[in-house]
């Protein structure tokens, strides 16, 4: 069956050609003819609708448009379609509009193998060989010097194959950047232009780059790397987690920033496995010494503990109990709060410089070997968003560039972050209102707990361990956790609204200001909670006959005789745990089953009735902002274990009972018989002027350890130090030597002697300049 296939010609206009499509695999990415690559994949469905007219014209302005800048497109008619509603549009980019656009974007590009031998070397290395890849897969290409592209001086590069010359990851990138540029009309007196416009107003269904095989089997094309089936056999599977990663391979086919991505996670998941050994030292410290803490075993001992009468922790259906009634919470608090975990708060305080700066090292490395050097600064000044090219209207002079762009008037800068700052601190004290509520809950239900719990005699035999204060706060946690869980899912949308209300300049300062209102609302958020129990609860009771309240009505909660950290230890488990369970809920069970769910045809229908770009198509939509979910998580859960270790090492550990209990209640104060009637002791303001000396002094004492370390490590190697230098000079004499040939050629060409001796000269002073740097 021949088919009618619409290909581009050299001019403007659109022509048929007859391609025989019987020997053709649909799994596949080429084209019909077998020769041309796809880069990129549109779909749309046409169906009767009452904007179907205008669709259409914009999706026929809009390929012309693109078939004008340089590529090249193929439509797969409906009737070949899965489902047999689906057009699918393939686009190829041909080797001058990749060179083009390559120099556009200053991409790198090889220039000379790299002559500087490894002289990394990892002692006891053979204990490390179950851990590691086959070299293939590990670098997946040779180590080259690389330099910025040129299209005039295209014999300078190492272009052994140009069908290899630029990985999909950059051909895929090239021509998205075509993509959202591209206009397809004018609307309401406005120019538009952009793929994400398109798909916004329903244009187009999906815009996609497709992946080189499926991922439990090998292409059949011979053409195809297969490398996502590589990725997945030795990296994406679970049996595979003990193994390094491939990064290299993971950048060549995703990508840099996915790279980068898994670089830092592997990063911190290698540093983690210190802490968590640290970690574990301390918790087995606090188990062994359980039994010879002083004051568990006070409250514990039935002839001092049992002994104490306290006073009601609420007004209503409480009453008095002994203090051996919290043997079992005073027994758990040990684990947590103890000498050893004033330690662990000073080692996380290092352990987190030393990640810094051990980190950028391995940046530098990265950013030096994926050609990323000067990369952030590059895209600030080259890639302005589409979005701010479309609504500012006026232009003025880039002093970098010196060339007309459009800008933002600084008054419509001044009103637009002033909306915005007023959005984002009305969502945080929405967030200090929901922690109020959820305090008032806790004083609220505490009685209930308490009556519940005395007259349940099936309770009975735990009241030991679940006491009322535990009940609270484990249920007040979790009310919490839904409250996080709900204002993130509707102040992520909010927040992406303000910033494109903003209209950032370029997507680097998009993504800065996005990740500032999201890191300081999810600080808040997550950690408001924490802040409470740590530092105000059990801090502004009162005394008997004249306790605290909150609005002159609910009693001040207390804390447990043995201190708060244990119910701290609770709120933050609940609310890491809880995250962790949902983020593995949405990120990786739920794609799973409807990824299964699609791929089902993959397994069950034949390649020549199931296309790649089909398959592809039903997989879940990853979004432009996935990264920026993903490193936000991160982000968030890498400060609440550090803030969880800083908070348990400032509760101080509990003095002897016999110091201070000698009332019905935990204070330091005077008793009622005092001329200073329930004032505080002398002994109160001694330990409050000792905890306060203590955190003065183990702030600092960290903070000049951090800075001594910081400045002991340096940040870029000396090895990749040196690969810099040499590369610079390579490509100053590399150019150099080009730029000899030409005068030479012109020199033939008829130029004056005098001309030449001058380019010459400039020439060789560059190079000079470059061997002295």
């Amino acid at each position: 069956v021949l088919d009618h296939l619409e290909l581009p010609s050299t001019s403007n206009n659109r022509h048929f050609e007859l391609i025989d499509k019987r020997h053709q695999s649909k799994d596949s990415v080429f084209f019909r003819d077998g020769v041309r690559r796809i880069d990129f994949v549109f779909s749309y469905v046409d169906e009767p609708h009452k904007e179907a007219e205008k669709r259409e014209e914009r999706r026929r302005e809009f390929e012309n448009n693109l078939i004008k800048a340089g590529l090249e497109l193929e439509t797969e008619d409906k009737k070949e379609s899965e489902n047999g509603k689906t057009y699918f549009v393939k686009i190829h980019a041909p080797w001058e509009v990749l060179i083009t656009y390559a120099e556009v974007l200053n991409i790198k590009v090889p220039i000379k193998e790299n002559d500087i031998p490894s002289v990394t070397e990892i002692p006891f290395e053979c204990m490390f060989q179950p851990f590691r890849l086959p070299e293939n897969v590990m670098h997946p290409e040779p180590d080259y010097f690389t330099a910025p592209f040129s299209k005039q001086r295209q014999e300078l590069y190492l272009i052994h194959d140009k069908n290899a010359t630029f990985s999909q990851s950059t051909r895929n990138r090239i021509v998205y950047y075509i993509l959202t540029r591209c206009p397809y009309g004018t609307e309401e007196g406005k120019k538009k232009f952009g793929i994400k416009r398109l798909l916004n107003n329903g244009t187009y269904t999906a815009a996609y780059p497709l992946h080189d095989c499926q991922y439990w089997k090998k292409a059949s094309d011979p053409n195809c790397d297969s490398e996502r089936y590589t990725l997945y056999m030795e990296w994406a599977r679970f049996l595979r987690f003990y193994k390094e990663q491939p990064l290299d391979l993971i950048r060549k086919y995703y990508g840099e920033k996915i790279g980068i991505y898994f670089a830092w996670l592997g990063f911190y998941t290698e540093m983690l496995f210190f802490a968590a050994v640290v970690g574990l030292i301390c918790f087995f410290y606090g188990l062994l010494t359980m039994d010879e803490n002083m004051s568990s075993k006070e409250i514990c001992d039935p002839a001092i503990g049992g002994e104490i009468i306290m006073c009601p922790l609420c007004d209503k259906k409480c009453e008095y109990w002994r203090l051996n009634s919290t043997c079992m919470s005073s027994e758990y608090s040990h684990l947590f709060d103890n000498v050893a975990t004033l330690f662990f708060a000073i080692f996380m305080g290092i352990w987190v410089t030393l990640f810094l700066e051990f980190w950028k090292r391995r940046q530098a490395r990265l950013e030096y070997e994926w050609d990323l050097v000067d990369f952030e600064e590059e895209q600030q000044q080259l890639q302005l968003r589409p979005e701010y090219e479309a609504k500012c209207t006026q232009k003025k002079k880039n002093p970098v560039t010196q060339e007309m762009e459009p800008y933002l008037p600084l008054t419509s800068q001044a009103v637009r972050f002033c909306f915005s700052g007023m959005t984002v601190l009305f969502w945080i004290s929405l967030i200090i209102a929901s922690m109020i509520a959820v305090i008032i809950y806790r004083l609220a239900v505490y009685a209930a707990f308490a009556s519940l719990m005395k007259n349940t005699k099936t309770l009975q035999p735990i009241q030991g361990l679940l006491t009322p204060q535990l009940a609270t706060s484990v249920t007040a946690s979790c009310l919490n956790f839904v409250i996080i869980m709900l204002l993130n899912f509707l102040y992520e949308r909010i927040a992406i609204w303000i910033t494109d209300m903003e209209i950032p300049r370029t997507h680097l300062e998009y993504e800065n200001r996005l990740t500032m209102k999201m890191f300081l609302f999810q600080f808040v958020n997550y950690y408001s909670s924490c802040f409470y129990v740590a530092f105000f609860k059990g801090k502004f009771v009162g005394q008997p006959a004249a306790y605290t309240r909150m609005f002159y009505h609910w009693r001040n909660e207390e804390c447990d005789p043995s201190g708060c950290l244990i119910e701290l230890t609770t709120q933050l488990t609940i609310v890491m745990a809880g995250k962790q369970i949902w983020g593995n809920i949405q990120e990786a069970v739920l794609p799973w089953i409807w990824n299964w769910w699609g791929r089902r045809k993959a397994r069950s229908n034949p390649e020549n009735l199931y296309s790649r770009w089909e398959q592809d198509h039903d997989l879940q939509t990853f979004g432009g902002l996935g990264l920026f979910y993903e490193y936000l998580e991160m982000a968030v859960f890498v400060c609440k274990c550090h803030r969880a270790c800083n908070l348990s090492g400032l509760e101080c550990g509990i003095s002897p009972l016999h110091l201070f209990l000698s009332n019905r209640y935990r204070d330091y104060r005077y008793p009622p018989d005092h001329g200073k009637k329930y004032l505080h002791t002398m002994q109160f303001w001694h330990i409050l002027a000792a905890k306060m000396a203590f955190i003065i002094i183990m702030e600092h004492v960290v903070f000049i350890v951090k800075f001594f370390v910081a400045w002991l490590i340096p940040d870029v190697p000396s090895e990749v130090k040196a690969k810099i230098k040499r590369e610079k000079y390579l490509t100053q004499k590399i150019v150099h030597e080009y730029e000899l040939n030409q005068l030479k050629q012109k020199l033939c060409e008829g130029r004056t002697y005098e001309d030449m001796e001058r380019e010459v000269i400039a020439t060789k002073g560059r190079v000079e300049l470059s061997e002295a740097m």
